[in-house]
């Protein structure tokens, strides 16, 4: 545990270091993945697959719930994550013709992870891995493999590999679908994540120094941020962490709500905005502690966020978190590198 005193730098952590390169990493994705992007989103326009399967872990799984928000509303893919104990445990194969796998994961070693894409390219699923190690046994099982380019990621709290992932499928399903204003909308995206890493959301990390239980909330294209986030929480921080979509939350989890009760919310500019809004100025009227990143209003604590393509917004939110959760962190007197229980790289079965 690192002793911290009030108004103490966050700069100084991995974490802090490696977030920060994140604009860097993106724009080497756009500069050297952009053929291979392009021919795969060929490949799947000639045979478009008539469901997929999402592969991943941690922050790695938070980012292929992005990818079926994006399947399912740009390109009426039904997307499911898969079970990893299915064909790691149970050793049961699935029927998978002409389906799309994509697997997300930072360094490509865990053996159930390997184990699932392995017996689903057996079984007929075409493999997209997107992995920053190049030369790990998830690239060697699949088809085809989409380098991450986030560089070395030595803190256990994933930041870059997260954000570059989120970065890549973005770019994949505006290259399948010949987007071309996201196409030219992502080309904007490394200069945006270095102004989202510059904005002031330290509202936030003040008012959560000291909790101990919030909710996360999220829709659509921006729950699987929720539901990082949350992660991020209980990992660097120490601090209870639920995440849930701003519509599920009012079935049962509103009940928990008592004047003060910390909420943070991310909101992008698409269809979902007026019902997550709605939502989280109810729960600011009942007395919750609101702050959000794309809404404003006179119950909650706006935080920063910049105006970009809703597709985007999630990245550049997640950016803008990352400063903020390091410094919470190191507030509350956590190492954000070297959370207790937690290694880099987690092999399971």
């Amino acid at each position: 545990m690192l002793t911290v005193t009030k108004g103490q730098s966050s700069r100084g952590t991995l974490m802090f270091d490696e977030a920060a390169e994140s604009g860097d990493a993106v724009r080497r994705q756009l500069s050297e993945n952009v053929d291979q992007i392009a021919r795969i989103g060929a490949r799947l326009r000639d045979r478009p697959p008539v469901a997929a399967v999402t592969v991943g872990r941690g922050s790695s799984d938070h980012a292929a719930v992005f990818a079926k928000y994006l399947l399912e509303t740009r390109q009426g893919v039904l997307t499911s994550p898969s079970g990893l104990s299915v064909t790691s445990l149970y050793k049961s194969s699935l029927r998978l013709d002409n389906t799309l796998c994509i697997a997300v994961s930072q360094s490509g070693k865990s053996p159930d992870l390997v184990s699932a894409v392995k017996g689903m390219r057996q079984s007929g699923a075409f493999v997209v891995a997107l992995v920053n190690a190049e030369d790990s046994p998830l690239a060697e099982n699949a088809d085809e493999t989409i380098p991450l380019r986030a560089g070395p990621e030595i803190s256990v709290a994933a930041t870059k590999s997260y954000i570059t992932a989120l970065s890549t499928i973005a770019q994949l399903i505006a290259h399948w679908g010949q987007e071309q204003q996201l196409l030219q909308e992502i080309e904007k995206l490394p200069d945006q994540l270095n102004t989202a890493w510059e904005l002031d959301w330290s509202a936030a990390s003040d008012a959560f120094a000291s909790e101990t239980s919030m909710f996360v909330l999220g829709r659509g294209l921006g729950y699987g941020l929720a539901r990082e986030a949350a992660l991020k929480f209980k990992e660097t921080c120490s601090l209870h962490a639920e995440a849930y979509s701003a519509a599920e939350v009012l079935h049962g989890p509103a009940a928990l709500i008592a004047e003060g009760f910390p909420i943070l919310a991310f909101m992008q500019n698409d269809e979902t905005s007026r019902s997550t809004s709605d939502t989280l100025l109810s729960l600011a009227a009942r007395g919750a502690n609101v702050f959000t990143a794309g809404l404003s209003g006179p119950l909650v604590t706006e935080l920063p966020t910049l105006k970009a393509h809703p597709v985007l917004q999630p990245i550049l939110m997640a950016q803008s978190f990352y400063k903020m959760v390091n410094t919470t962190a190191l507030a509350r007197g956590r190492d954000p590198d070297r959370p207790p229980n937690l290694a880099k790289i987690t092999e399971t079965v």
